[in-house]
């Protein structure tokens, strides 16, 4: 009995943590799945690669703009599980499966205030960037202490406003490129 009460104690805890909270699951979920697959995406083939995260990054744009806002309670210092190694093997590995399409124009760059041209960027460079905070944000998660945990939540929402939701929006219309002008590449090569 005594053993039943502490886990049902245990359970009611969990319930009123924010999070546990069934948006900041799913967004966990989704996070976990973009991670593990850019980490093994060195063996696809770049339609495959491309339809995959095409799929992908909406629901996890979705699943982060339904999180709650919260703010950090304590002294919260995220910690970098992502080494400069790390980021450079996976945005390498994109820019390897994506080759000369790795590249493309972007006019939504906070640096577009200063030009008057749309600046170059990769395809490679901005999913490796949202894989770092995501990655940062899950490992937090899985260490499994809540004040740690409610911290990331935090910094990851805020750079999910600031920072890389906007990547994410700007990539997946690169990448819608890339998707149908394969196929159209694909076609033309049937067509001969």
């Amino acid at each position: 009995m005594f053993i039943f009460r502490n886990f049902a104690a245990d359970m009611e805890k969990k319930e009123k943590s924010p999070v546990y909270q069934h948006e900041v699951i799913e967004f966990v979920t989704v996070a976990v799945q973009y991670c593990a697959y850019l980490e093994q995406a060195e063996s696809k083939q770049r339609h495959e690669f491309v339809d995959t995260i095409l799929k992908v990054l909406p629901l996890l744009y979705l699943k982060g703009a339904l999180l709650p806002q919260y703010e950090i309670l304590t002294d919260y210092n995220p910690s970098d599980y992502v080494t400069e190694e790390n980021y450079d093997i996976i945005r390498n590995n994109i820019a390897f499966i994506l080759g000369e399409k790795d590249d493309y124009l972007d006019v939504f760059m906070e640096d577009m205030k200063y030009s008057e041209t749309p600046i170059l960027t990769t395809i490679s460079e901005n999913l490796a960037d949202i894989y770092q905070d995501l990655k940062n944000f899950v490992s937090e998660f899985k260490d499994g202490n809540e004040d740690n945990m409610m911290g990331a939540l935090s910094v990851c929402k805020d750079n999910f406003k600031n920072y890389w939701g906007q990547k994410l929006t700007n990539v997946m219309r690169a990448l819608h490129e890339v998707c149908y002008s394969d196929l159209e590449d694909d076609e033309l090569l049937f067509e001969e």
